[in-house]
């Protein structure tokens, strides 16, 4: 069996920063075990494993170091990149174990860029336990909230938990209690929390604690990038078509620049860069 194993970031057109993704690419699938075990040595948040289907489509399975993951979009934005520089741009078919995600590959200013196509998104009420529950492992106060932005699970691939910040200074500050935050997320199947502040209209800044997943962190996470979208326009926050900015990571010392694109139905466009890493 042919294949190879490649470092990039994605969402930047620095190495040092956006979010850094392996990307596995040979003839067959290695074992369950074997990508576990390639995921952990690698240790990214994700690395995603791709092999050929048919013509331009695409088997694709994520493993975080810890677990396998059902999505990821930053894994799916770096996989498309190296797909665009080694075998050419157009439009390619990810195979995921959420649904069928189209990956749409072009040249732009010299770089090569991937745009995802998520599955169509949805959302489910939080409820007030939890959502309790959750503000007291960050160590928020439900004052400090968005009035303008309710908490509420969103999916497109993968859940989150989307918590709007009433202030740039409240997401800033991120000390949350890994057990307690961990237990909650585990129980409730939440992949991700999308903590957010709207600085304006079309500019949103994220924070995405993923301890649940062996994540503290993550510096740019498009599946989550994408549920907002989908929560932004289901939820009447948003007039569509639109395009917004998910800028994240910026804490971390890794900013990454995620662009969305949110038709007036149907899945939602994450567009991206993606640059080796080393």
């Amino acid at each position: 069996m042919t294949s190879s194993v490649l470092r990039y970031a994605a969402f930047t057109t620095d190495p040092a920063g956006g979010n850094p993704a392996g990307v596995w690419i040979g003839d067959t699938l290695p074992s369950d075990d074997e990508m576990q075990r390639i995921a952990a040595e690698i240790g990214y948040s994700e690395t995603a494993f791709l092999v050929p289907r048919h013509g331009a489509i695409r088997t694709i399975r994520y493993f975080t170091p810890e677990v396998e993951v059902p999505f990821c979009g930053h894994a799916t934005i770096a996989s498309g990149v190296v797909l665009g520089e080694s075998e050419g741009t157009g439009r390619y078919q990810f195979l995921t174990a959420a649904g069928e995600v189209t990956v749409d590959v072009a040249r732009t200013g010299g770089r090569v860029e991937a745009a995802l196509t998520s599955v169509t998104p949805r959302q489910q009420a939080v409820t007030p336990a939890v959502l309790h529950e959750v503000l007291a492992a960050l160590r928020w106060d439900a004052a400090e909230l968005d009035p303008r932005l309710p908490p509420m699970r969103i999916f497109a691939g993968l859940w989150h938990l989307v918590v709007g910040a009433g202030s740039a200074d409240r997401l800033s500050r991120l000390d949350y209690d890994v057990e307690r935050l961990t237990a909650v997320m585990s129980r409730e199947r939440l992949d991700t929390l999308q903590l957010v502040w709207r600085e304006g209209a079309d500019l949103f800044h994220s924070r995405n604690p993923c301890p649940s997943v062996g994540v503290p962190e993550d510096p740019a996470t498009g599946s989550a990038a994408a549920a907002l979208g989908g929560y932004l326009r289901d939820q009447g926050l948003i007039t569509t078509p639109a395009a917004i900015t998910v800028r994240q990571g910026e804490v971390m010392g890794r900013p990454s620049t995620i662009r969305v694109e949110i038709a007036e139905a149907g899945g939602i466009v994450v567009r991206g860069t993606a640059v080796p890493i080393g």
